[in-house]
């Protein structure tokens, strides 16, 4: 496929560009700064093989000039925007700005979202938003602007997929394996959500390749 994965330069957009990459898509990297842009390199996963590097391209996920010309032919639209500290609105923004323009391209969009709005098991419904145990105070502004994400898309005509990861999200390893869930968090034995960015990057591609979550939200962890 041409995927286009906005957010291309941060730590979750990265991965996904390494994994779409080493699927043998072309991938259209975008990033705002193009100084922030580090090729991704050659996949583990098929270390005798040189993959070929992403095309950059250079924009503005929240200006609908730049989201139209980046899009346009292109099969798929992943986007793993986050904003800096102080301007989670801008996540709201750029999704809208995304949603319209894949949805004017007739292109699918798949969003790397946030945990905020996955119920706790046992909890009577309670959101991970509402759980001090799974989301710590410094991290409530991006999560109340990830619960927004998802109810723009939940507003949009766009044909879009948007994966919850678990509590914890951070780099790691690449095991490929990992579980699916729908709405609720998803724990291990030990009562912990997590998975690795690179595990997360699977799964994205696992859903690109083979749909299963259209016009949908899913989760995943281990």
């Amino acid at each position: 496929m041409r995927i286009t994965v906005f957010g291309a330069a941060g730590a979750v957009g990265s991965r996904v560009v390494t994994e779409a990459l080493s699927r043998g898509h072309h991938v259209t990297a975008v990033v705002r700064d193009p100084s922030r842009h580090q090729p991704a390199p050659t996949a583990a996963t098929h270390p005798t093989t040189a993959t070929p590097a992403a095309t950059l391209g250079v924009g503005d996920a929240s200006d609908p000039a730049d989201a139209a010309r980046l899009i346009a032919g292109h099969d798929l639209v992943i986007t793993a925007v986050r904003p800096a500290p102080g301007h989670e609105a801008d996540l709201v923004t750029a999704t809208q700005t995304l949603l319209s323009a894949a949805h004017h391209a007739a292109t699918r969009i798949l969003l790397v979202g946030g945990a905020a709005t996955l119920t706790v098991p046992g909890s009577g419904a309670t959101m991970v938003l509402d759980d001090p145990a799974h989301l710590p105070a410094a991290y409530r502004p991006i999560a109340l602007a990830c619960a927004a994400q998802l109810q723009a898309c939940r507003a949009s005509d766009a044909d879009w997929t948007y994966l919850s990861p678990a509590a914890q999200l951070l780099p790691g390893t690449r095991t490929g394996a990992y579980r699916l869930g729908a709405d609720e968090l998803l724990l291990d034995a030990d009562g912990t959500s997590a998975i690795s960015m690179e595990d997360l990057a699977v799964a994205l591609l696992d859903e690109a390749e083979h749909p299963r979550h259209r016009r949908t939200r899913f989760t995943v962890a281990y």
